[in-house]
């Protein structure tokens, strides 16, 4: 989350923010963005502009990831985020934000010894057999080294920079301000401001090494009984807030030459076995590995893999589970009002005035599901169209859908660039058929009535202390109605102009009047053509404003 400096900036950092926000201002003009911070009142930001043509709509996706690579490693991270958020970003630039890779030159040798030594408290002979000096992968945070404990263990240890906090906490109030400017002038529909703050608490969460060992502690509980996948240990006596120690997965990652010369048989079981794995994630333990692309999955032949990367996790709770289950049903059973509810109880929020559209787009999405059979559904397809439907309508969805949305649809291009005539719902229906019946647990429904009664109850409880402090605000004449309109600030800012063109007109005038009278009524003093000289500065001055004023109106193309 923000901190209070990065809400409360002080006179310095605004003006080394302002700085920095002048260069993002000329690469984001340089790769043909200009035309925005014009039509949204952000020129002052460029030290010169010259009008360029918009991108073409096709070309967008491109040009913000060659831009948010040019800004450096933030702000790739930071698209790596909005490629998570179907709901805020349309899908081309989605496609062209997924290719941002967070690479970065390597740190020094002899930083990463003091990183380590600091952390661990030894010298780094006495803590490693051996400790390779050349990185397995550097990123903006930290880097990845292979190394060997005494005793003869295969380690990798990720190391972060030391200079990536504070780097960070000035590019997350360099962010903050930016998305404060967009805030004031552009509406976008959504908060520039929220998505920072999201930002800035996934970014923190990156920071602390000690909540990725947690992940893949959990990951290693959840499959732990697998003889298909393999979760690393974590060393905990070599690993810190800024030190990850963890067994070495040996073997090719899914994009290396060697699982592309599998055969297809081999290529179908590695398929099932990685098709599976997130189904057990999604479906059964409700805890998902956010980041399942190609590099993060290790092949160990035959039906067996490791997975690599635990930094970005997604969690559902018991009752999503359980109402995707009766979301999934109720499709089937063309129960239209129960697929609302069903959204509503995930927390899917819509407006009242949106309830019509809402109704129309799921008849329109699943309609042709209505009446099927279990047997004649596909429900990666169904969960694909559900999720089309809240982002078509711009519907807000909690943030744990959306990593386990981002999981799935990376998962469904890994599957299908290994064998793309898997049937993932064949695998799926046993999962499937697990969670229905487990609605029907007398067990679990108990369990369910008393969640519920425990939380009517917190709700019946607080309803009379809300009902009280309304009343004393009525009665204290201390209630307040907010009212925020919206599409004005064109409005506001066109009347600006024209008021600011009339002042300038008149002043013009008013000059020229001026300097005419004074030349026609002084009478001493030099003199041209019977006309005192004294009437040429008020001359000069309207002609320069009126020409002034002529030349504004030309530029703005509406002569």
């Amino acid at each position: 989350m923000l901190s209070a400096r990065a809400r409360h900036l002080g006179l310095l950092t605004r003006i080394r923010n302002l700085e920095r926000m002048r260069e993002i201002a000329t690469v984001a003009a340089k790769h043909g963005f200009g035309y925005l911070l014009e039509h949204h009142h952000l020129l002052s930001l460029l030290p010169r502009f010259r009008r360029g043509r918009p991108v073409p709509s096709g070309q967008r996706g491109r040009h913000i990831r060659e831009m948010l690579e040019e800004l450096g490693p933030t702000f790739v991270k930071f698209g790596q985020l909005l490629a998570t958020r179907p709901d805020v970003v349309p899908a081309d630039i989605i496609e062209e934000l997924v290719k941002l890779e967070d690479q970065v030159a390597p740190l020094p040798f002899t930083v990463v010894r003091e990183v380590v030594e600091g952390e661990l408290g030894h010298t780094l002979p006495r803590l490693f057999e051996d400790f390779e000096a050349t990185p397995l992968a550097a990123a903006s945070i930290g880097q990845v080294h292979a190394a060997v404990l005494p005793g003869g263990e295969q380690v990798v240890v990720k190391v972060q920079r030391p200079e990536a906090p504070s780097q960070i906490r000035k590019d997350l109030e360099l962010l903050y301000e930016f998305a404060q400017l967009v805030e004031e002038r552009w509406e976008t529909g959504v908060s520039p401001t929220g998505l920072v703050e999201e930002f800035a608490r996934s970014i923190n969460r990156e920071l602390d090494y000690r909540l990725e060992a947690r992940n893949i502690a959990r990951f290693r509980a959840n499959f732990r009984d697998s003889d298909t996948v393999f979760i690393p240990r974590v060393y905990e006596r070599y690993s810190t807030t800024r030190l990850l120690t963890m067994q070495r997965v040996i073997g090719p990652t899914l994009n290396s030459p060697e699982v592309a010369a599998l055969n297809v048989s081999e290529r179908k079981l590695l398929a099932e076995t990685i098709a599976s794995c997130w189904l057990k994630q999604i479906l059964k333990d409700g805890f998902v590995h956010a980041d399942p692309h190609p590099g993060n999955i290790v092949y160990l032949g035959g039906k067996r893999i490791g997975l690599l990367d635990f930094g970005m996790a997604g969690s559902l709770r018991r009752d999503d589970l359980e109402e995707g289950v009766r979301l999934f049903l109720r499709v089937m059973q063309a129960d239209v009002q129960g697929i609302k509810r069903s959204l509503r109880r995930l927390g899917v929020v819509w407006s009242p005035s949106h309830d019509e559209a809402v109704t129309q787009t799921i008849e329109e999405a699943l309609g042709r599901y209505f009446g099927a059979s279990l047997r004649d559904i596909d429900a990666r397809i169904v969960i694909r169209q559900v999720f089309d439907v809240i982002y078509s309508l711009h519907l807000r969805l909690p943030s744990r859908f959306l990593l386990v949305d981002k999981a799935v649809v990376t998962l469904e291009g890994v599957v299908a660039q290994l064998y793309p005539d898997l049937n993932i719902f064949e695998l799926a229906r046993d999962y499937a058929r697990e969670l229905r019946l487990a609605l029907a647990d007398p067990r679990r429904m108990a369990d369910r009535a008393q969640r519920m009664l425990a939380q009517y109850t917190q709700v019946l409880s607080e309803y009379p202390v809300q009902v009280h402090e309304l009343l004393e605000d009525l009665r204290m004449g201390e209630l307040e109605i907010r009212y925020r309109h919206t599409g004005l600030e064109d409005v506001i800012h066109r009347l600006d102009i024209i008021a600011n063109r009339v002042v300038v007109a008149l002043i013009s005038i008013a000059l020229g009047a001026t300097g005419t009278a004074v030349a026609i009524l002084v009478d001493k003093g030099p003199q041209v053509g019977g006309l005192s000289v004294w009437g040429l500065p008020g001359f000069a001055g309207s002609l320069f404003f009126g020409a002034w004023l002529v030349y504004a109106i030309i530029r703005s193309g509406r002569l």
